[in-house]
């Protein structure tokens, strides 16, 4: 998806659909494919995101002296900061492509949106040279880093890009040499782009992303949306057992009942510490495995059967009696 054709194909591609009453039956491998992709549970930080992310597009809509306000996504690592950042990105995509479609013979579609990684180790240069290939902008061994960016301006402008997407943010460290140019990069874009910027990254106020001058640039034009774990219970609402509920109600199994998932909520945020990430692989794999054994329901011993990523596995290490 760092390519526009790649975004755009996920941009536009129909995504899969929980199994509706008179459905026919689906095959076992379109099950197994469908537990795969599986559907995007929409959690409160998905909410928070898209509220934020459309009222900033409008008060930024027509400045023009300084850098548009922006926001940040942050968390620790299986919040699901990234499935949230490219959820919203798709909604803006196909929101703006049906208010302002191509023109009919047209061969450019509109590019609305643009999702750009930090690669590891950036400099100011590789980082804008991601920019160049996100929209197929011939890039030379020659060419200065100015003269990218020159280039990586005048064509997103001319595309009509409106939101700017940077993943693993949390890889810039402005105290170094390098860090520092790739930080004045990113101010410079924002200042010369007529676009929205979104920055999704690891435990961002935890770096040094926001310390000294360019980290109050920053967090000065940055609203923070924190995709963190989610609570058992936050006031008289339990945002994590409702989120169980919507996963369940999305499985396609012939043998589960409907409420064993929401009864084991107490279990399933210990053993995942409340990440959605976490949780979500856990009961997509539960049920992959229950399609292939032909017990077709999830329990709690399935539950158990299934080892999960390091972090949750670390996280969730039982105690051990000692004599």
């Amino acid at each position: 998806m760092t390519t526009w054709q790649g975004w755009h194909r996920f941009a536009t591609t129909e995504p899969v659909t929980p199994p509706r009453p008179g459905d026919p039956p689906r095959s076992m491998e379109e099950r197994l494919a469908y537990h795969s992709c599986f559907v995007t549970i929409r959690t409160p930080a998905i909410s928070t995101l898209a509220t934020q992310l459309r009222t900033l597009m409008i008060l930024g809509r027509h400045q023009q002296t300084t850098a548009r306000p922006s926001l940040i996504v942050t968390g620790p690592a299986a919040a699901g900061k990234t499935t949230a950042l490219l959820n919203v990105g798709r909604a803006c995509h196909l929101a703006h492509t049906r208010k302002t479609p191509a023109p009919p013979r047209s061969a450019h579609a509109a590019v609305p949106v643009a999702y750009v990684l930090v690669p590891p180790g950036a400099t100011a240069k590789t980082l804008v040279t991601e920019f160049a290939r996100y929209l197929g902008i011939p890039v030379t061994a020659r060419m200065t880093q100015t003269q990218i960016t020159d280039a990586v301006c005048h064509t997103y402008t001319a595309a009509g890009v409106q939101l700017v997407m940077i993943d693993e943010i949390h890889r810039l460290n402005p105290r170094t040499t390098t860090g520092a140019q790739t930080a004045d990069l990113i101010k410079d874009l924002t200042e010369r782009l007529p676009a929205t910027f979104v920055y999704a990254g690891i435990n961002v106020t935890d770096t040094p992303l926001f310390a000294g001058v360019r980290g109050a640039q920053l967090a000065g034009r940055a609203t923070l949306v924190n995709c963190g774990p989610l609570p058992a219970r936050h006031g008289t609402r339990h945002p994590f057992r409702d989120v169980i509920t919507d996963i369940e109600n999305a499985l396609d199994l012939h043998q589960h009942k409907p409420g064993t998932l929401p009864a084991h909520a107490p279990y399933l945020h210990q053993r995942t510490a409340g990440r959605i990430g976490s949780l979500t692989r856990l009961i997509r794999q539960a049920a992959i495995t229950a399609i292939c054994d032909g017990t077709e329901r999830i329990t709690k011993r399935s539950l158990d059967a299934v080892r999960l990523d390091h972090l949750a596995e670390t996280h969730h290490r039982p105690h051990t009696r000692t004599r």
